[in-house]
Formats: structure tokens, sequence, C-alpha cells
């Protein structure tokens, strides 16, 4: 891959993946602060929400050259997003156990450590070419 194509998925990776996190930032907060959910129950609705957008828009954009059959990539992004939301999720109740943090703050900056992992899984393993 050239450094122009490497170039092109990380600009619309960090788009779409921005769009997403916006999808499941937005309503986690909603769910938690408007809805009254906990904390875990609003994360894992904002997760479910945004996997779509997150998904469509990596395979469409992010990583469109890979051609990647949706039999293959979807299981794979799947187990990276789930793997991703388990991080989060134990990571976010972590801080919210163990400091002061409210839950908007300490969502975000989950939300930019679990960004930089999926990317690194997506880009080298979910929809890796030739595989």
């Amino acid at each position: 891959m050239s450094a122009a194509s490497h170039a092109r998925s990380a600009y619309w990776f960090t788009l779409v993946g921005a769009v997403a996190a916006l999808v499941h930032y937005g309503s986690a907060i909603f769910f938690e602060g408007c809805l009254q959910i906990s904390p875990s129950n609003a994360n894992l609705f904002a997760f479910l929400l945004a996997f779509p957008v997150s998904y469509i828009g990596h395979h469409t954009l992010s990583f469109a050259g890979s051609r990647q059959l949706h039999r293959h990539a979807l299981p794979r992004f799947l187990l990276v997003a789930c793997t991703g939301f388990i991080g989060n999720q134990v990571l976010l109740l972590s801080l919210l156990q163990f400091t002061r943090l409210p839950f908007w703050l300490a969502l975000a900056i989950v939300m930019i450590i679990v960004a930089v992992s999926t990317y690194l899984l997506s880009r080298f393993w979910a929809f890796k070419q030739g595989v």
C-alpha cells in the first residue's frame, strides 16, 4: 500500500471514527444524564447504536481498497469492536469506581484510548488484504 493510500485510509478512519464516536458519546451522555440509565448500560446501548455507523463507514471508506467481503470483514470487525468495547467498559467503570471523574469526562478519556487500539486491530487484522 502506498503512502497516499495509507494517508487516505487514516483520513477516512479518523472521520468515520469521529462520527461513530460522536454517536456513541452523545448517546451515552443522553442515556445516562437524561434517561438516568446506569453508566454501564448507557455505554452498552450507545455502543450498539454506534457499531453500524462504524462498520459501514470503515468498510466502505476507511478500508475500501481491501475489497474484503462482509462475510469475512464483519465477524472480524465485530470481534475487534467487542474487544474494544470490553476494554472501554472495564476502563470506564474502573475510572468511575476509583476516581471522582464525572461520567462524561471518564467516557471521553476511555474512548480516546480505545480508538487507537481499534484502528490498529482494524487495519492490520479485520480489513487486512489477502486474508
